[in-house]
């Protein structure tokens, strides 16, 4: 997976979505034949009222407010699905999340609505950059990337991605000791936790062993505790 997209999804899960990264949207030919058209970056749902629980004794306690980063305008009354592009570079909309077939395509992967509104919700989407299905839940296109005074910006909602790693770092510190006891499974969120595990360790007065530097046979060997 690609490493920005990693991040955004592990934004995302904390923000209480479910994710499908990278789908791909095929396209068939005669004889069994396809290719790749594109691949749509993140998919994300979240129902109203998502949070985060842990175990309490006999009961739970919530792990944060149950609300969502401000910057992403999910919204509080009602289930919201995100159709995401993810930039390293400036943020924007590739031409084939831009095609009325491929956003078809990833609605009716999630079965949001039935396949004969796809075709209407995905104008309308296009329009606004949002829209509330008839089953009452909003579908919005994001667009996660940098925000450059010579690029526009894009309709919608946009997030930086500076802003994406800043927020999960936000989430570790305040919430560390909690975390720190955890199996992070997840790769760009768990490579964040190390670095703050490695942060609050040299906060805490840890002492830094200073590692053995020897010479043998005309090479640097670097010995110390691994």
């Amino acid at each position: 997976m690609d490493t920005s997209v990693a991040l955004v999804q592990a934004y995302l899960h904390v923000n209480g979505y479910f994710t499908v990264a990278e789908y791909p949207v095929l396209e068939a030919y005669r004889g069994d034949h396809a290719r790749t058209v594109t691949d749509i970056d993140i998919l994300a749902f979240r129902f109203a009222g998502a949070g985060h629980d842990v175990i309490r004794g006999r009961g739970r306690r919530a792990l944060g407010e149950r609300v969502t980063d401000p910057i992403l305008q999910c919204p509080a009354d009602r289930p919201d699905m995100i159709i995401g592009e993810v930039k390293e570079g400036a943020a924007r909309f590739n031409d084939a999340m831009r095609d009325p077939v491929v956003l078809q395509i990833a609605l009716v992967r999630f079965g949001c609505c039935p396949s004969d509104h796809a075709e209407d919700l995905v104008q309308q989407l296009l329009a606004r950059r949002h829209v509330v299905a008839p089953t009452g839940h909003s579908i919005r296109m994001v667009a996660f990337g940098d925000v450059q005074a010579n690029h526009p910006e894009p309709a919608g909602t946009t997030v930086p991605m500076r802003h994406v790693v800043q927020f999960l770092q936000r989430y570790l510190r305040t919430h560390w000791n909690v975390l720190r006891h955890a199996q992070i499974r997840d790769p760009a969120f768990g490579v964040l936790a190390l670095i703050e595990k490695w942060g609050v360790d040299a906060a805490r007065g840890a002492p830094v062993e200073k590692p053995d530097v020897r010479r043998a046979h005309g090479d640097v060997r670097v010995q110390g505790k691994s």
